[in-house]
């Protein structure tokens, strides 16, 4: 916006200054040019005057004024009698005498003028006027004609001198137009640059970010509504976290405590049916809790809007491998990080994003993997501005049909994590992925099982997560 203003002020000065300039300079051109005709033409008559006198010291007179006018003037003259031949010795004879203009002037006795060009001028103005024999004030006859050849050299550079000072004139009043036009720009989008600074921050997750109220009435009614929307955006946020806090409180508790005396219960039967329907009761409460649970962190990654910060993406995927390791080999898995060692990408994610996120992919793929199974988990650069984690398993994999469901809240599939998710794993996996403007989905993986492809923003100059920190895994369900 602020290249079109300067564009916009540069165009209208430039426009100006063409609709004042250009007329003035296209006038000094034609003044200059009848100037220089008209004294050139005033000098040729005088001399034909002088030759028609026809005595003496007239015609001394013209060989003075003619060697005086090529010294001083870069014209030189030139004459020629009615026969053809030289009308005064001193003076030179015309190369070609018989010339239109010559027969011109002396067959007719017109006085004509020829600038070489019709666009400007040529290399020199040639003016032919015809000398008449004169007694007293009649005119008898003419006698001869008188041309003078006046070269433009001169004129050319004062016609440069004219053009050209104003060309640099425009070309500085247009560099000044654009440094002012910049500067008046800038501080005509300051508002809008403030208004977007704070849009970005707000789409980034920080719901404290608001914009001055500056500049022209609209932009501030603008900003107004903004910030007044931002605020009721971060009332209704906090109060959804609040209440997030409230629900896990109050779900738990009696969940817990159900569970406990389920397992009193189970303690004090002898009763083979009792302890099988107690049992029953007891496995569908744990179900229950995981469901719980599952609502819970889906409320929060719903609730939780935090601006993004880099990750170094290779070492968080280490990490979280180390902690799920010991699950892994309890069942006999291998864990293995595939990807070019020296690719560490950095990508933008939410505080713990990424962690929960790999938390509830490997678990899903430790619960479907068969013993001695393998888990490949690759890490490369999708493009320059995305970097790619896909997880791999040898599992039962999925349909097509499944995998477009999968991402559904409580849709559990026909396999392993059947009969003990709670169907909200992924679609938690795909809610934090999105929230960091990344994106998941699932394919068939190679020789069988199924691959879930993360790719995530990358951010070339961000700063590497220094440390990561250890934690527990997370059950993804």
């Amino acid at each position: 916006m602020i290249k079109r203003l300067i564009v916009s002020y540069v165009a209208l000065v430039a426009v100006a200054l063409a609709a004042f300039t250009v007329p003035v300079a296209f006038t000094l051109t034609a003044q200059l040019r009848g100037d220089t005709e008209e004294s050139v033409r005033r000098e040729a008559t005088t001399m034909a005057l002088l030759l028609g006198e026809g005595d003496a010291p007239a015609r001394q007179a013209l060989a003075r004024m003619a060697g005086a006018y090529g010294d001083e003037t870069p014209g030189t003259v030139e004459v020629v009698a009615a026969d053809g031949r030289s009308a005064m010795p001193p003076l030179p004879l015309p190369a070609h005498p018989d010339d239109p203009a010559f027969d011109s002037a002396l067959a007719r006795g017109r006085t004509t003028v020829d600038w070489g060009s019709r666009l400007v001028w040529g290399p020199e103005l040639v003016v032919t006027v015809p000398v008449y024999a004169r007694n007293g004030a009649v005119e008898e006859r003419i006698v001869g004609a008188v041309r003078v050849r006046y070269e433009t050299a001169d004129l050319t550079d004062r016609l440069w001198r004219i053009w050209g000072f104003r060309a640099i004139l425009a070309v500085g009043v247009l560099a000044v137009a654009a440094g002012l036009g910049a500067i008046v720009a800038r501080l005509l989008t300051k508002p809008l640059r403030q208004l977007n600074d704070m849009a970005s921050r707000f789409g980034d997750g920080d719901l404290t970010a608001r914009s001055p109220v500056t500049g022209p009435q609209e932009t501030r009614t603008l900003a107004r509504t903004l910030n007044q929307g931002a605020e009721r955006l971060d009332t209704l946020v906090a109060s959804q976290r609040i209440f997030v806090a409230d629900a896990s409180h109050q779900l738990r508790t009696p969940l817990t405590a159900l569970r406990l005396s389920l397992d009193n219960i189970a303690d004090g039967v002898d009763d083979d049916f009792v302890r099988e329907d107690v049992d029953q009761a007891t496995a569908e409460v744990v179900r229950m809790s995981r469901l719980v649970s599952g609502l819970l962190v889906l409320a929060r990654a719903e609730a939780k809007v935090s601006a993004p910060e880099p990750l170094a993406l290779r070492e968080l995927v280490e990490e979280r491998l180390n902690v799920w390791r010991p699950a892994a080999d309890e069942r006999g898995v291998t864990l293995v990080l595939a990807g070019d060692a020296d690719d560490r990408p950095r990508v933008l994610a939410g505080p713990g994003n990424l962690d929960q996120v790999l938390d509830n992919v490997l678990s899903n793929a430790l619960e479907v993997s068969p013993d001695r199974g393998t888990i490949t988990v690759r890490v490369e650069a999708g493009g320059p501005e995305e970097a790619v984690v896909e997880v791999l398993d040898q599992g039962p994999g999925m349909s097509a049909a499944e995998q477009a469901r999968a991402f559904d809240r409580f849709w559990r599939g026909q396999g392993l994590t059947g009969r003990t998710g709670s169907g909200l794993g992924l679609a938690i996996v795909k809610q934090l992925v999105t929230d960091d403007g990344g994106r998941v989905a699932l394919r068939d993986a190679p020789g069988g099982g199924l691959c879930v492809r993360i790719g995530l923003r990358t951010e070339a100059d961000a700063p590497r997560r220094i440390s990561p920190r250890p934690g527990a895994p997370r059950s993804g369900g």
